[in-house]
């Protein structure tokens, strides 16, 4: 039996889906979390960061993105 594959990255897709924000919304949201953890520009935004950043379990919005 395949185990399904989890992601550990989150995308402004994700951040819209989980917050109701617009799609830019989310992409700045997503931006504004990067800059304040200080994480370079082409480094991916982590699903612990955002958890970490919003203060949001990450079990309340697991559901909506694992494919």
């Amino acid at each position: 039996m395949k185990l399904p594959m989890k992601r550990i990255c989150i995308y402004p897709k994700d951040i819209q889906l989980i917050t109701g924000k617009s799609y830019r919304q989310s992409a700045r949201l997503a931006q504004k979390i990067k800059k304040e953890l200080n994480k370079p520009e082409k480094e991916f935004l982590t699903i612990d960061d955002f958890c970490l950043y919003t203060g949001i379990n990450y079990e309340q919005f697991e559901h909506l993105i694992m494919d």
